[in-house]
């Protein structure tokens, strides 16, 4: 099994229809074939062999999808990069992923000059052969060679789609995430990873050819690129929107006739609280989804109501491609009131197919199904990635017996549904980003005026969690909130910055002298029956 199969049959099955439509771009299977074709001779006249990494730092665009599938037909490995990261943040992705190719958008053309020059003037080891870049204007001097992506691909213009052995073990994808240590951790996820979990996602959303998908939430993330093979393995049709505005994503909706899209909640309730949302029509959209963060019943009142579609939530992780759960409810379940059919799909959800999965106490054994017992979320099969590049310890502790162990504790109830309640995993889930507050703790420990710092996540109704942190500063020092905000901005992506300081004359401890983040966590999530929001 490997992910150029599902684009091979879309142009065998369905050459003159329509695949994709970005802006005025608009691509049947066969032009997007041919543009695909081009990128594997491209890549290949390069020097890039199999295994040879391809970073990508870009807003959604159907360049990004021809990158999906150009590496994957290759047997290359795409790490798409977040684009909101620092420059340092980038800078060691690109020298721990060994990245031979950057593509890069001309949007990002001083950031990422700024890093790569860095980078060489640092003396920092990258094997970067070729800098492209996407989008307007000239490419960017560095001194790194750098040409435009048009000119990269019609260089190897009529040729066939390169055919390479390539296998389910095979790796595809290197998604880099936060890591507890303030280092990023190199998801490596494989072809068969990938297929089995748009397969798995093609069953249980009963995709078809009829489905037009609207990459809204950004391809570097698995919220929507799980969509690029699912989607076109059934050759649907894929819509973009380079950068969520409400705005736009609300007329991209009906002047597209879109049918499903994922979104993050923040974005859910950005749509529903703009003031264009009855101004259009949603008559073929079938299902709005999301994740990263769980949702209350009244969103998905709301989601149902404004846009006349069914709501579906999914959880799980980079590390499982990403499905573990999805909120679909039991054909008996929709017998039941409306309210409480939308309970069940505002709930984290029931195991998705191809995937097992328990919730299990400290000593191994499964929590009862009674809504009350609380254990930690386990899982295990072919979508459960193979590793952390070149960090054997993460994926040793992630890793157990073929189980990855997600530090997310919930209950399960009567039907097994399951439902997230807190984390065991010192994680902060804002805006539908994941950050863990050590490496924000990390960054302020590098403040001289600083001795002392503790970081923990707090309600916050727009973003979900926002990020707090208490410090303690060495006596006679004076530090102002916005300057500790700010020092974590030079350092670290804005989104993992605090949005409140609290400054403090020392810290709790237990007797052995460790800081007792809980209590000042806690003090913030009174009156809750969750630990999540």
């Amino acid at each position: 099994m490997n992910l150029a199969i599902s684009l091979r049959r879309a142009i065998e099955l369905w050459p003159d229809r329509e695949a994709c439509v970005d802006g005025m771009k608009r691509l049947t299977w066969r032009d997007l074939g041919q543009r695909v074709a081009a990128l594997t001779h491209a890549f290949r006249n390069l020097g890039l062999t199999k295994g040879s990494v391809v970073a990508c730092m870009a807003p959604n665009c159907v360049e990004y999808l021809e990158l999906y599938y150009a590496t994957s037909c290759l047997g290359l490995v795409l790490a798409p990069i977040n684009f909101r990261l620092s420059e340092q943040e980038v800078r060691e992705i690109l020298v721990h992923s060994g990245a031979e190719m950057l593509v890069c958008h001309t949007d990002f053309a001083e950031h990422t000059t700024s890093m790569l020059e860095d980078l060489a003037g640092a003396g920092g080891e990258t094997s970067l052969k070729l800098v492209t870049w996407l989008g307007p204007g000239h490419p960017a001097k560095t001194s790194f060679k750098s040409m435009h992506y048009e000119p990269f691909i019609l260089s190897h213009w009529r040729r066939e789609l390169i055919d390479c052995e390539l296998y389910s073990e095979d790796l595809a994808q290197l998604y880099y995430t936060s890591g507890t240590t303030g280092l990023s951790k190199g998801v490596m996820l494989t072809h068969g990873n990938v297929a089995s979990n748009a397969l798995g996602a093609i069953a249980e959303l009963g995709l078809t050819d009829r489905d037009i998908w609207a990459h809204i939430a950004p391809m570097f993330h698995l919220v929507d690129a799980w969509a690029v093979y699912a989607i076109t393995w059934v050759g649907g049709k894929h819509v973009f929107v380079p950068y969520f505005k409400a705005d736009e994503a609300l007329k991209l909706l009906e002047t597209e006739n879109v049918t499903i899209t994922a979104l993050v909640p923040t974005m859910a309730n950005a749509l529903l609280q703009s003031g264009k949302v009855w101004e259009y029509s949603y008559s073929k959209l079938r299902a709005i989804m999301t994740a990263g963060s769980p949702v209350a019943p009244d969103t998905v009142r709301q989601i149902e109501e404004v846009f006349g579609c069914t709501y579906i939530q999914f959880y799980g992780m980079t590390e499982t491609s990403p499905f573990l759960t999805v909120s679909l409810p039991f054909a008996e379940h929709l017998e039941r009131p409306q309210a409480e059919v939308q309970a069940i799909r505002a709930k984290t959800g029931r195991t998705f197919i191809g995937v097992e999965l328990k919730v299990v106490r400290p000593d191994g054994t499964c929590v009862e199904k009674n809504s009350m017992d609380v254990g930690e979320i386990i899982a295990r099969g072919p979508n459960v990635f193979r590793g952390y590049w070149h960090n054997e310890e993460a994926t040793r502790e992630a890793l157990r017996d073929g189980w990855i162990y997600t530090g997310d504790l919930a209950v399960v109830d009567g039907d097994g549904y399951v439902n997230i309640v807190d984390r065991k995993k010192d994680m902060i889930i804002s805006g539908g980003e994941n950050i863990y507050s050590t490496e924000v703790e990390h960054a302020l420990h590098d403040h001289p005026q600083i001795i002392e710092c503790a970081v923990f996540g707090v309600p916050d109704e727009k973003w979900g969690e926002s990020i707090k942190a208490c410090v303690v500063t060495k006596a006679g020092a004076v530090l102002k909130e916005e300057q500790v905000i700010e020092f974590v901005k030079e350092r670290l992506a804005h989104y993992k910055a605090p949005r409140e300081v609290e400054f403090m004359d020392e810290l709790p401890k237990t007797g052995s002298g460790k800081i007792l983040k809980k209590v000042l966590r806690d003090r913030c999530w009174q009156g809750r029956v969750k630990r999540v929001n």
